[in-house]
């Protein structure tokens, strides 16, 4: 009896955490037509967060919200609705974003963005596959833009122009955004990147236009934590404008070279490719490429380090709201599901910020109709 009430509490408590339009979002969308009963907006999504939020398959889903008397659905029923509420479930997620960035206090002086991407995959050899592009804001650790993709073809890999860049962002990524294109976008927008640096995707020139002789610079380091920086520029095709920058390295540890070297080996054992003699080399040292110029050679290498928290937020999608594996087989409810999954996120985050000044007695106290005198109180 206690599980009843303490639901039917934190229900309309979940719903004021909502966009405030998510309604009229059901209506625009589109989400409730055809239904010629359980037109309600509210029963309609407790009945898909049965599915998104409590991992419930389609069967018992339908099962749960017909002992609720939410819905006689078959499963085939919540699959359809399923499939009918994406654009619902992108409209909520990305109201979600935008009331999130108005409320927020104003950024530090030293705010990022963490970017990164992940491979959602159903199950099985010849599953779908999506890519999810994701950015964290630095420290707030809220998102701020995702999107959408397909795993292959023209225009799906990993790079920075899935994301917008406005004047003043910073964004710091991984190896896989270290080529020009990627670079010359954000800073054709006023903006600054710091990624690791893909020795095999740049060709580097030095201030004067000369090839970089990296190898040659690199054989120099010698020691244990040992830490240079170079000036240098990314070119791009033939009449391109480069990219300027500089080259923070560090030489890693003995340790740690060997277990970055025994990597590259199973690698390239696992993918059958023969292993160069370069590879190897630059398995010795972290190479962090940056156009800010503000910080030092050690704090550019710190900064790269706090993209790791990226890498957290998607292994929480993935072990607590479950994005690792996609269960549906077409498109459509693909990406159904995955907005569902994204909204369940960010409505987790939303709920954690609204934790953290929760009042003492477990809610908020709804204002008076009518002001009353101070001296009736």
């Amino acid at each position: 009896m206690l599980e009843s009430n303490v639901m039917d509490e934190d229900w309309p408590l979940l719903l004021s955490l909502l966009p405030k339009r998510w309604r009229e979002m059901a209506r625009e969308t589109e989400a409730l037509k055809g239904l010629r009963k359980d037109k309600d907006e509210a029963i309609y999504l407790r009945t898909l967060l049965l599915h998104l939020a409590c991992g419930y398959s389609l069967r018992e889903t339908a099962v749960r919200a017909r002992e609720g008397h939410l819905a006689e659905l078959s499963d085939v029923g919540v699959l359809k609705r399923l499939r009918k509420s994406k654009r619902w479930l992108h409209a909520l997620c990305c109201g979600l974003l935008e009331e999130q960035a108005a409320a927020a206090s104003p950024l530090p002086l030293q705010a990022f963005r963490l970017v990164d991407a992940t491979i959602v995959q159903e199950p099985g050899p010849t599953g779908s596959a999506w890519r999810l592009h994701y950015s964290l804001h630095w420290p707030q650790l809220t998102c701020d833009h995702f999107a959408l993709s397909p795993q292959s073809g023209l225009g799906t890999g990993e790079s920075l122009k899935h994301f917008p860049v406005a004047v003043g962002d910073h964004l710091v990524a991984d190896r896989a955004y270290s080529h020009y294109p990627s670079l010359a976008y954000v800073t054709e927008r006023g903006a600054k990147v710091t990624v690791r640096f893909n020795p095999k995707a740049i060709r580097l020139l030095d201030p004067k236009g000369q090839l970089f002789p990296l190898a040659a610079k690199l054989r120099r380091l010698k020691q244990t934590n040992e830490v240079a920086c170079w000036a240098l520029q990314v070119t791009g095709a033939a009449g391109q404008a480069p990219v300027a920058g500089r080259l923070c390295v560090v030489r890693k540890s003995q340790a740690a070279i060997a277990r970055a070297q025994a990597k590259v080996r199973r690698t390239a054992s696992r993918n059958g490719t023969v292993l160069q003699e370069e590879t190897l080399f630059h398995a010795q040292f972290v190479m962090v490429f940056t156009t800010a110029a503000e910080f030092a050679p050690a704090a550019v290498l710190e900064l790269y380090r706090l993209r790791w928290q990226i890498e957290l937020a998607f292994k929480r999608f993935k072990q607590l709201a479950q994005l690792g594996h996609l269960p549906k087989e077409d498109p459509e409810s693909s990406q159904a599901w995955l907005y569902g999954k994204l909204f369940v996120a960010l409505l987790a985050e939303r709920l954690i910020q609204h934790a953290e000044s929760f009042s003492p007695w477990g809610y908020d106290v709804a204002p008076a109709s009518k002001p009353k005198p101070l001296a009736g109180v």
